[in-house]
């Protein structure tokens, strides 16, 4: 019989590692994570930020897989926020504006020059403002960890230079799938016409739309000019926080250490690309010009013939975003 104890002995260290092997893939998590645009911008970078961070501290028990180009919705962007309250979606690096169709209190950031400088949107998003907002969005079973930043949107055209509401008079807009877009831009004169950002491009190219509204990082890394957009007016009119959120599902089937390591990791990340936009920010200005187009800054007064222009659409959409809310962010950009 003692000749059979090593074999014995070593059927039981292999099972044993077997079982360990088993225990150890189960643990092994893997989260999807959608975007917008790929890692060739801030807002991919800050996910892939993200999914390095949790799998660093993790040490690889939860792999975050990051899925740009807003795969996971088939291209549609505005379907995101639904998509991971409903599961399909386990955690996403999103855009306060298309999570807005199904979060009114995020239109907040979209109030036509409602936010002055990047002092003001810390000030919002750092203060009770960004609480009732981060409240909001919790109460729709998606759980926010953290802040990024996709930045100030300027906006650019074929047609000539802009630096009055007349100017934009009968221009076709290319904006987002958010009626407060919609809102501001017939405000102004214009003519908004939604579409995705997989469609923008071509359109912008036939013509079939004279401008568009992004911030300088996505002008400059996708190369607008190319596509006649040889205009550029910097007016700041609204700035769009991005929100590094999960699936409440999915949260609560981490333990309260790996729920802590995704939170800390989102805030870092979101801090870390937030500098890194802002940094950015006059070196693409400069590489915008060289290219060869036309930069307009608005004066005091042109700036405020336009916030003049949209006071009307501050009225429709305040009671919709909440009062409360509204009076939060006006006290902190006040007191910054």
């Amino acid at each position: 019989m003692t000749t059979y104890r090593p074999l014995a002995k070593l059927a039981a260290a292999l099972a044993g590692a077997a079982v360990l092997s088993a225990s150890l893939s189960v643990q092994a998590r893997e989260i999807a994570v959608s975007t917008v645009l790929s890692d060739a911008f801030p807002w991919g970078q800050a996910a892939e930020k993200w999914a390095e961070l949790v799998e660093e501290r993790t040490e690889g028990r939860i792999t975050m897989r990051v899925y740009p180009n807003s795969q996971l919705v088939n291209g549609d962007q505005t379907r995101e926020f639904s998509a991971m309250r409903s599961g399909l979606i386990d955690a996403a690096v999103g855009s306060t504006i298309n999570w807005s169709p199904q979060v009114p209190e995020l239109n907040l950031f979209s109030l036509p020059f409602f936010l002055p400088d990047e002092a003001a949107v810390d000030a919002v998003t750092g203060g009770e403002a960004g609480e009732k907002i981060f409240a909001a969005i919790e109460s729709r079973d998606v759980i926010p960890l953290g802040w990024g930043e996709n930045g100030f949107r300027q906006l650019s055209n074929s047609q000539g230079a802009i630096d009055e509401p007349q100017d934009l008079e009968g221009l076709k807009i290319r904006v987002v799938g958010s009626p407060l877009f919609q809102d501001t831009f017939t405000a102004l004169g214009a003519d908004p016409t939604q579409m995705s950002w997989a469609d923008a491009k071509p359109a912008l190219t036939t013509g079939a739309v004279d401008g568009q509204e992004n911030p300088l990082s996505v002008f400059d890394v996708a190369r607008i000019d190319q596509v006649g957009q040889e205009h550029l007016t910097l007016w700041n009119y609204m700035n769009d926080p991005l929100i590094f959120a999960v699936n409440r599902r999915v949260w609560e089937s981490l333990d309260e250490g790996d729920q802590a390591i995704l939170r800390e990791a989102a805030v870092e990340a979101g801090e870390w690309e937030m500098s890194m936009t802002r940094e950015e920010e006059s070196e693409r200005l400069a590489a915008i010009q060289e290219r060869g187009v036309t930069v307009t800054e608005l004066s005091d007064a042109q700036y405020q013939a336009f916030v003049e222009a949209t006071a009307g659409v501050h009225d429709e959409w305040v009671p919709k975003i909440g009062e409360e809310i509204v009076e939060a962010a006006r006290a902190a950009i006040e007191s910054r």
